[in-house]
């Protein structure tokens, strides 16, 4: 049985949230005719996306030599226009109020969609030298399929190398969903902004955690748990972290970062390095050098 003063109570709770929502910036209004990011849709594009770079192993079409080209073609004209209508609700996501020339942003989404649609070959070579550097390194690994279909660490740095080209095409939002899909389903943070080179392996991988601003080179090894962080973080006059500056750690070829390891700050992992688990690194670490706990 309602209270008497139902209708009253309620109406005060909406006037109070309708109070809250511009002054706390957790209200988005949105402009006539512009579109909103979909994360569903974003979720069907990697899909597709995977289906491309790993035909066969991904998708509901049955693939062979014959039909491969027929598959790739129509699977890319698909995700094309997926991508272009997400990249194009990014656009608008970001603009500013006065910013309201939607024909413009749907020219540029245009062109930041086919940049990165011409990208695919590279990014396919890429994750192929991931997935030979997770064969080589796990003894559990029988083969380069089981790695592709089943490894959390490979489906992490696919959305990663996928966010990370629309990234470079300084597309808004749409990046960091992509990876934080990947957080959910596998519980690894690689940001969108860092720069990691060929070759690179997550072995389990649950809780690795990578930052914005982390530049990885070739070869580089990395086990679950391991932080690539800030130590501190710059504060403006407001006491707001400052955006944007070089705050992770930079690791060089061939470094092997063992379960747990902890590296904050700016600071360089020489070549062949190798840390070991459980281990906080704050300074530099030189080419060759092992760190472990005694």
């Amino acid at each position: 049985m309602k209270n008497k003063n139902y209708a009253s109570d309620i109406k005060t709770v909406i006037d109070e949230l309708t109070g809250l929502c511009p002054t706390e910036n957790m209200f988005h209004p949105n402009k006539e005719g512009e579109p909103f990011p979909s994360r569903a849709i974003m979720k069907d594009s990697i899909k597709l996306t995977r289906s491309i770079l790993f035909p066969g192993f991904f998708g509901n079409a049955s693939v062979n030599k014959t039909t491969l080209p027929y598959h790739i073609g129509v699977n890319v004209e698909k995700l094309f226009t997926m991508l272009w209508e997400q990249v194009y609700a990014g656009l608008c996501f970001d603009c500013k109020e006065e910013d309201i020339d939607l024909e413009a942003k749907r020219e540029k989404a245009f062109t930041i969609t086919l940049s990165f649609v011409k990208q695919l070959p590279r990014i396919k070579e890429v994750l192929r030298t991931d997935v030979e550097a997770m064969y080589k390194m796990d003894p559990a690994a029988k083969s380069y399929g089981e790695i592709i279909i089943s490894y959390p660490g490979l489906r992490a740095i696919t959305n990663y190398r996928i966010a990370h080209e629309l990234h470079k095409l300084q597309t808004p939002i749409i990046p960091r969903i992509i990876t934080e899909m990947a957080h959910a389903e596998t519980g690894i943070d690689i940001h969108p902004g860092a720069r990691i080179g060929e070759s690179f392996a997550i072995d389990h991988g649950t809780g690795v955690v990578i930052g914005e601003t982390c530049i990885i080179g070739n070869n580089v090894r990395i086990y679950q748990g391991v932080t690539l962080g800030a130590k501190s973080f710059p504060v403006d006059e407001n006491n707001i972290p400052i955006k944007g500056i070089d705050r992770h750690p930079i690791i060089k070829d061939n470094v092997i970062i063992y379960a747990s390891a902890t590296i904050l700050g700016r600071i360089i992992i020489g070549e062949n390095a190798v840390i070991g688990g459980n281990t906080w690194i704050t300074e530099d670490v030189q080419p060759n050098e092992k760190v472990f706990i005694k």
